[in-house]
């Protein structure tokens, strides 16, 4: 509690009152004898009020006003209009005159036992002001409805039409005489002795809310446009105007209160003798004034400013200085009701601004203190609090300073969180961090796209230096609220550490601390990665994948880890992928042959040195994928590959080889023929130069053809091999790829492709003269090679020329056959040959005739085009432009004989 007001007997009359009201500086008091009694109360000092309403005077006194009492008063400001009742009829009167004539009676009022006044303030777009007054009227069981707006009406006029608006009638009736009567925005709340409370719209429509309790008598006090305060028995019920509590708690008074007054932030009511002062939020008592003896009457003049009266005396209760409440409800910790008498001040804006963060921090440091976690939170987070500040409110939290020059004194009074406790004010942290981080990241992003749009516009300024500058105060930021985030994640759901690492701002050392001291490698894997302290990482994967009990044992991890490092990082996969090569060859090599991005574009000659130095036997299946999975054209990987299976092969060739490892040497063997076969990559020249001579005949062939040297290659399936179907395959494919060539690239040729059939015959028929060719081998033992040499194969020949005498020149092949051979042997030879020329020469002719048909038909089209003429004169005009053609216009003309200007034909299109 405390003294929220202050009062003083202002009046003492020998009149009794009977109805009063308060505008600005004036109270007006009307009695039972008909008077009307105006004073002023302003106060003569400067801004002191405990000097206020001590001395008022009086303004005007009309002694004969009413013949009757006047029952009830009502003040119009804007208009200075007096709406009174008395004689059971209400009355207009003028305040602007000495008299306070008359304006106009309502003469359909009369039999009037109450009335209410709803004035509407409103503001233009243009900042005119403009005022509606509405009135209603308790007649007996009837509530007469008036409207009036000073710009359409008279003072004639007043109040003399229905409502505005064709749907909202003039009259409402009632089951009974209302005894209580409010306007609250759209709607009448009604008060009935010894009844009940209703709520009634323009349309009649009613709701009941609650009777009125053992006291016959309503209470109905309005405050706001939709909310109002009723009374039952000593209780004060807050409820809005569609008939829902808006708090459960009502206002209990020490008694039944007699009349209540709404005085923002506080309720008033005069309860026999004393005049009791609650708040209704929370509905606490704040104050009681006593020695107000038999006060009946009470009403509102502005804020700050209640009179009370009695049948004789009046007294003002004036607010005590809103400065000095505020200091008084921070000791008691009401900071709500501090902020709204802050908000009523008479401070300045800024003033106002400064002291409501004061109070809402010192709320949100009580709600911490009260372990109100979630409230304190959402308290911080709109007041923009420096989050460094709230951490600082959990101690464990904070790091220490490595200087001692830097003390990092906790908060005191801070309330020990334990167990179940500080799990939830951990909870509370995180979301008001998470919350804090999204904004400042967002925030950040923004402002670093336009910075980067001024760059490249040139209109870098200085405010964009300032902005770089508090980039810089984000990122320390950041790295505060996501080291701290994962220190709250270890302690209250350590699931959520590894998806704040992979984008996270953590100060490295203490984040490192941290994670270590809770023996959480793999999210300190995940930091380093982040960090980019990848041997950090890689040394802490190489030592945990040996413990037992790890969860990164094994090199599965490692292998992951590398895969993802990335050509720049290629010295450090190199040097921690050795242990796993070492332990698990092929596992190891999944580091450089996975399907993953990084991998396929990891530098792989540099890949292919180190193999062939430290790891000689995966050389080949890393070869192998590159070669054949990711189809890499680089001669050397193909040259090499070559190499590594020609060196396979000559191991097996020992004596000493394991029928196993003869059999895997042929299977590497048939894969080296297909590579030589297949692959148009790898260097015939190189490869050839470094192949033996004494074995390999096979391959050294499939060299020797891809280098166009066909003759030692056949020599070679014919005389050393002694295998002629291998040379005749051979043959088909050298002549297969020379007719795939296209006419350029066959003039281009010079191995005599072409010739290839030819070769093979003078290779079967004269087997003698193959010894000059191999001789250009450099076969180490020319007396071995003779000894193989084959005998000549007549009948093979032959049957090589009936089977491909469309491939072979006649002449040639006559020149290869000896004499001895007679014409029957090769006439089937021959006619296919004369057969395939005949062919030829006809395709020839009819080419020759289509080209001269073609010719033929271009010409005449030519002569079409050239006989057709335009005739141009002066009296031509553009259907374009409208104009004649000049001497020198240039012209168009289209296919449908339109002529029109060069410059116009854009214009018709």
């Amino acid at each position: 509690m405390h003294d929220a007001y202050e009062a003083v007997l202002m009046l003492k009359l020998t009149v009794q009152i009977e109805s009063m009201a308060a505008y600005d500086n004036y109270l007006l008091i009307g009695t039972r004898e008909g008077h009307l009694l105006i004073y002023n109360v302003a106060s003569n000092s400067n801004d002191s009020k405990a000097n206020e309403n001590t001395s008022p005077s009086l303004y005007r006194y009309s002694k004969n006003f009413s013949k009757k009492r006047i029952v009830q008063i009502a003040v119009i400001p804007e208009y200075n209009l007096l709406v009174l009742l008395t004689d059971n009829v209400i009355c207009i009167h003028d305040l602007n005159t000495t008299n306070l004539n008359q304006i106009s009676q309502l003469q359909k009022t009369r039999g009037a036992t109450l009335f209410a006044l709803d004035i509407q303030r409103h503001e233009s777009m243009t900042g005119e002001k403009n005022t509606v007054v509405r009135l209603c009227v308790a007649v007996k069981r009837k509530l007469q409805l008036y409207y009036w707006k000073e710009k359409k009406k008279t003072f004639e006029e007043f109040f003399s039409e229905e409502v505005a608006g064709s749907d909202i009638p003039r009259e409402l009736s009632v089951p009974d005489i209302p005894r209580e009567l409010a306007w609250c925005g759209e709607t009448l709340v009604l008060g009935f002795r010894g009844f009940s409370y209703t709520l009634m719209d323009f349309q009649g429509k009613t709701k009941e809310l609650f009777p009125t309790g053992k006291s016959p008598e309503p209470s109905i006090t309005k405050l706001s446009n939709n909310s109002f305060v009723l009374g039952k028995d000593s209780q004060s019920v807050i409820m809005d105007t569609n008939g829902e509590l808006i708090q459960h708690n009502p206002v209990k008074w020490s008694d039944l209160p007699g009349a209540l007054a709404w005085d923002v932030p506080y309720l008033l009511g005069i309860v026999h003798d004393t005049l009791e002062v609650y708040t209704l939020e929370s509905c606490m008592h704040i104050q009681t004034i006593p020695d107000l003896n038999k006060a009946r009457f009470i009403c509102q003049c502005k804020q700050g400013k209640v009179y009370v009266a009695s049948m004789s005396q009046v007294w003002c209760i004036t607010a005590t200085d809103f400065t000095q409440q505020t200091r008084i409800l921070l000791k008691q910790s009401q900071f709500q009701l501090a902020l709204k008498l802050t908000d009523l001040s008479d401070l300045s804006e800024e003033e106002k601004a400064k002291e409501t963060y004061k109070i809402q921090t010192l709320y949100a440091h009580h709600l911490f203190r009260n372990k109100k976690f979630r409230e304190a939170m959402e308290q911080f987070l709109k007041l923009g609090t420096d989050p460094y500040e709230v951490i600082r409110l959990f101690p464990d939290l904070v790091s220490q300073p490595s200087n001692a020059n830097e003390p990092n004194e906790p908060e005191p009074n801070l309330p020990k969180l334990q167990g179940r406790d500080l799990e939830n004010g951990l909870l509370a942290l995180i979301d008001f961090l998470t919350e804090i981080r999204y904004k400042l990241i967002n925030d950040s992003q923004t402002k670093e796209k336009e910075t980067n749009e001024k760059i490249k516009g040139k209109h870098v300024t200085q405010g964009d230096k300032l902005k770089n500058m508090t980039a810089v105060a984000t990122e320390q930021l950041l790295k505060i609220i996501d080291t701290t985030l994962l220190k709250c994640y270890l302690q209250t759901n350590d699931a959520l550490v590894a998806p704040l690492l992979r984008l996270n701002h953590c100060h490295l050392a203490e984040a490192e601390k941290t994670l270590l001291q809770h023996q959480k490698y793999p999210e300190l894997i995940i930091l380093y990665q982040t960090k980019g302290q990848h041997k950090k990482a890689l040394e802490l994967l190489e030592k945990q994948s040996k413990e037992s009990d790890s969860s990164l044992k094994g090199p599965e991890r490692t292998i992951q880890y590398l895969q993802h490092l990335g050509k720049d990082h290629m010295d450090l996969i190199l040097k921690f992928a050795g242990w796993i090569l070492d332990h698990d060859p092929e596992e190891g090599l999944r580091i450089f042959m996975e399907d993953v991005q990084e991998v396929e574009h990891l530098p792989r000659p540099k890949i292919l040195d180190y193999l062939l130095r430290c790891h000689k036997d995966l050389v080949i299946t890393y070869l192998e994928h590159v070669v054949h999975v990711w189809e890499d054209n680089n001669p050397m990987f193909h040259n090499v590959l070559v190499h590594q299976y020609k060196e396979k092969c000559l191991v097996g060739t020992s004596s000493t080889a394991a029928p196993a490892e003869k059999l895997n040497i042929q299977h590497i063997r048939t894969k080296l023929q297909q590579l030589l076969e297949k692959s148009q990559h790898y260097t015939p020249e190189t490869v050839l130069r470094d192949f033996p001579f004494d074995c390999l005949y096979e391959e050294r062939a499939i060299i020797l053809g891809r280098l166009g040297r066909h003759q030692q290659a056949i020599s070679i399936y014919i005389n050393l091999l002694n295998n002629v179907p291998k040379a005749i395959q051979y043959c088909n494919n050298v002549y297969a790829r020379y007719q795939n060539l296209s006419k350029a690239e066959k003039s281009k040729q010079q191995d005599n492709a072409d010739e290839i059939y030819i070769t093979l015959i003078h290779q079967l028929l004269k087997p003698d003269e193959c010894q000059k060719g191999l001789s250009n081998l450099m076969i180490p033992d020319p007396a071995i090679v003779t000894q193989r040499l084959a005998q000549p194969d007549l009948e093979t020949a032959l049957e090589l020329l009936e089977e491909h005498a469309s491939k072979i020149d006649p002449l040639k092949a006559l020149e290869v056959l000896p004499d001895t051979v007679s014409i029957g042997r090769i006439r089937h030879f021959l006619e296919a040959s004369l057969q395939n020329n005949i062919n030829e020469k006809r395709r020839m002719q009819v080419l020759k005739g289509l080209l001269y048909a073609e010719h033929l038909q271009v010409q005449e089209q030519r002569m079409h085009y050239e006989s057709q003429n335009v005739l141009m004169t002066e009296f031509n005009i553009c259907p374009v432009c409208k104009k004649r053609f000049g001497n020198q216009s240039a012209f168009a003309r289209y296919p449908n004989g339109d002529i029109v200007h060069f410059s116009c034909q854009m214009r018709k299109m």
